[in-house]
């Protein structure tokens, strides 16, 4: 893709991302590509919907985000509203999405610009309520604290079918996970879990998490949920310590939604998307997550080595119990050509698994 208007959504609270924006902006002016700053760290005022940045941005076609996974979040939700693609530099420490070292954000934009990158996209998820979503006055001091200026809640989708009973479709795509949790420490939130129109269960719990496969190792995986290939689509539906025997996670197609009514009894819940609060349900209120049209295109310099990235961003060691066996092999697969029923698999390259490869 050749780059001709690019967003910059900086990490202002680190010195390493305010270097690395002087590098993009030297890049931008160096080839003649708008490259606007949008600022989304501001602590004071209200903050403004993901249209408004783009806007201001001139609708970017391309969104280089400086910081870690939440930093690139932000830049992701900008993006959906341009069909924009995003390029996340590497400046946090758990990061499952970012991808370019700071000192490689020149080669990788110059890789973008002469359509040299790979384009890898992601699933993400749209919601349906019951009604548009508010934050009430009264909660808002409390549901902020600590948090700075909360976004708005996300606009009703005028262009989806309005159909009686079906609730309002809401103008979200998130990439990691849509979550409705407990307001108070000592009121439970009771829910009513339906999946692809049934009923599941009714939990009392201190939330419930409907995530991506790219969230599952997010909030989802911090709840007890499975790691699943962000290659996938699926709905991970995750309960956060429920007041239950079954305390599992459900893996749902694409196409089956996750249902989740705030039954009568119950306190209110707030519902955050991608880790940001959007709007408090009542007992009564409903909610409904499916896997949305929307993919995020994301900009990747080579192909994503998922499962060593896991091994390296989570520390994974060896049981005890192999150590009399020596170092394994870091690759699983023979050097020589892969057969031919063998060939839509996906399989490090042969040169990489002689020379031991790199870590993710």
């Amino acid at each position: 893709m050749t780059v001709k208007r690019m967003g910059l959504v900086v990490h202002h609270g680190r010195r390493d991302a305010l270097r690395v924006a002087a590098d993009v902006h030297t890049w931008g002016a160096l080839h003649n590509v708008q490259c606007t700053e949008i600022d989304v760290w501001q602590h004071d005022g209200p903050r403004h919907a993901e249209e408004d940045r783009q806007t201001v941005a001139g609708h970017p076609d391309l969104v280089v985000t400086l910081g870690g996974d939440g930093t690139f979040l932000r830049g992701a939700r900008i993006a959906a509203k341009g069909d924009g693609a995003v390029l996340g530099v590497d400046l946090g420490t758990v990061g499952f999405l970012t991808e370019v070292p700071a000192q490689d954000v020149v080669a990788a934009l110059d890789a973008v610009n002469e359509d040299r990158a790979l384009v890898e996209t992601r699933m993400t998820l749209a919601l349906r309520a019951s009604k548009p979503l508010r934050i009430p006055t009264s909660m808002e001091a409390l549901l902020r604290s600590g948090r700075g200026p909360a976004l708005p809640p996300p606009e009703v989708r005028e262009e989806a079918d309005a159909v009686d009973d079906w609730g309002v479709a809401l103008d979200v795509a998130a990439l990691n996970d849509i979550v409705l949790e407990k307001l108070v420490r000592d009121r439970q939130v009771d829910l009513g879990v339906y999946l692809a129109g049934r009923l599941l269960a009714s939990y009392s719990a201190d939330g419930a998490i409907v995530a991506t496969p790219t969230g599952s190792t997010a909030y989802s995986f911090a709840a007890g949920g499975p790691v699943l290939s962000p290659n996938m689509d699926a709905v991970v539906f995750t309960p956060v310590a429920p007041h239950m025997t079954f305390d599992r996670t459900v893996v749902a197609a694409p196409d089956e939604p996750v249902a989740l009514r705030v039954l009568p009894h119950s306190g209110p819940a707030a519902l955050s998307v991608d880790g940001r609060l959007r709007g408090v349900l009542e007992p009564g209120d409903w909610i409904a997550v499916h896997a949305a049209d929307y993919r995020l295109p994301l900009i990747r310099l080579a192909p994503t080595d998922f499962y060593q990235r896991l091994r390296h961003r989570f520390r994974l060691t060896d049981a005890p119990a192999t150590d009399g066996e020596g170092p394994l092999d870091p690759f699983g697969r023979p050097p020589g050509p892969v057969p031919a029923d063998l060939a839509h698999l996906r399989l490090p390259p042969a040169d990489e698994a002689r020379t031991g490869g790199q870590e993710a």
